[in-house]
């Protein structure tokens, strides 16, 4: 099921590799749902407060993984673009290393520093223990993520981006019936959400990995490409470094909007919580077409074919556009009755703050889109650093409006911080794509031909 991205209309291409990287980001979602919705409606509203206070801290640890992972594999895809199977190889089993002592070090220092993490975001004191629970098993179980990410990415990178939805549907089910077990059964509160959580993210990668050792003998490495090359990782470490920092400079200006919105109570975090899980549901297109850039710009910027790369940006802008103006129209007139599906209590009050969420962040889609697009192409063309400057504008805008709120006491303003974010950072990432395009056209004396090199 590996395919070359490198040929082919980019328009029918990107649909077509995006469309089950979003059906996958869905039921990844929907068993974070699952979650939310089984401790607001067994356990309560303060603790699916508590679950919700710890969205931005999974944000920051989990995000820092991810963009590590990806940028491991950039290589993959670049190599497997142009056709290198050997050099392919031995950058799996480099990110393979990689991602082994990144993860180790991850699970160490989050679980030294959460309490103090805690502390700081002002966390409510009503819901503190449950949301230290779920978080603490959580990061104990890194490994598990790190093993789905890592593996996924590799089976994207040579464009299968089918295996992983399947792995990651069966996942979804697993969680569902793990949660119930745990939560209605036990009665174990949140630390049955987490490891519920914990359970099903490693059994996707568990069996990612049993796929590859079947059915992909391309990924399979050979005896020479166990010799480790300091120069490859260093290149990787040049990626996907700032990939990871880009996550958790976003991360760190969520959690300062989380820390301003605790200033106005649980009942406010959790309106916040269940507004932010619905967002989520539809704003997973834009990390799917996301996904699909990086792999689709790395494979045709490995074989050279930089004019193919202008076009796949420009077909994946005009996609984004167009769901963003249907993703817009359907939370802001019946997004909010969603509501009814996380909470039982106080439901008149939540929904209100609820539909104020929604309509905010659905009038700001459109520079959501070119955040996800025009970064991750940008970075699957190999410069790893300058996308991690629009995290720094997204980390201004996000904070910036976020202390505003935080004086005002302002729910409004909270919800109002992702937007001027995203449109700091797209209008960064726009300059940056046009100061690329510029450079490959003088390089190669106007014909955009011309290899990338990491920076």
């Amino acid at each position: 099921m590996e395919k070359d991205l490198t040929k082919g209309n980019p328009t029918k291409i990107i649909l077509g590799f995006t469309i089950p990287i979003f059906i996958g980001n869905l039921f990844q979602q929907f068993y974070n749902m699952v979650d939310a919705m089984i401790v607001g409606k067994f356990v309560g509203t303060k603790a699916l407060a508590a679950v919700g206070e710890t969205g931005t801290i999974m944000f920051l640890i989990l995000g820092f993984l991810m963009g590590m992972t990806v940028g491991f594999t950039v290589l993959t895809s670049q190599r497997f673009g142009a056709g290198d199977m050997g050099g392919m190889r031995k950058t799996v089993v480099s990110a393979a290393f990689l991602s082994l002592v990144v993860a180790l070090l991850m699970t160490a220092v989050s679980l030294l520093c959460m309490k103090p993490l805690l502390h700081l975001m002002n966390t409510p004191d009503d819901i503190f223990d449950d949301a230290y629970t779920y978080i603490m098993i959580i990061c104990a179980g890194i490994f598990a993520q790190v093993l789905y990410n890592l593996l996924s990415c590799i089976l994207r990178a040579v464009g299968n981006s089918r295996t992983p939805l399947f792995f990651l549907i069966l996942s979804a089910f697993l969680n569902i019936v793990l949660d119930l077990l745990f939560i209605v059964v036990f009665k174990i509160g949140v630390a049955g959400a987490a490891l519920a959580t914990v359970i099903s993210q490693g059994a996707s990668g568990v069996l990612c990995l049993v796929y590859i050792i079947k059915k992909v003998p391309l990924l399979h490495p050979e005896k020479s490409d166990w010799h480790p090359s300091s120069h490859l990782a260093l290149i990787q470490i040049g990626i996907g470094l700032p990939m990871a920092l880009q996550y958790s400079i976003t991360a760190i200006g969520s959690m300062m909007m989380q820390s301003s919105l605790n200033l106005l109570g649980s009942m406010a975090v959790a309106a916040f919580t269940t507004a932010n899980k619905i967002e989520q549901i539809v704003t997973q297109a834009y990390v799917a077409i996301g996904t699909t850039m990086a792999t689709y710009c790395a494979q045709n910027t490995g074989a050279g074919d930089i004019p193919r790369v202008r076009q796949g940006f420009r077909s994946a802008t005009k996609i984004g556009f167009v769901y963003s103006l249907a993703a817009a129209a359907l939370i802001t007139t019946v997004g909010k009755y969603m509501t009814y599906l996380f909470v039982s209590e106080d439901v008149p009050a939540v929904i209100h703050n609820v539909d104020t969420y929604l309509k905010c962040v659905a009038a700001f889609f459109w520079p959501l889109t070119i955040v996800n697009v025009y970064r991750n192409g940008i970075q699957g063309m190999g410069f790893g650093f300058l996308p991690m400057l629009a995290g720094v504008a997204e980390l201004i805008g996000r904070g910036v409006v976020a202390k505003i709120a935080a004086r005002y006491r302002s729910y409004f303003g909270v919800c109002m911080a992702s937007p001027a974010a995203w449109i700091l950072a797209g209008t960064l990432l726009l300059v940056m794509y046009f100061l690329i395009m510029s450079h490959y056209k003088k390089k190669n004396n106007g014909k955009e031909m011309g290899r990338a090199v990491p920076s």
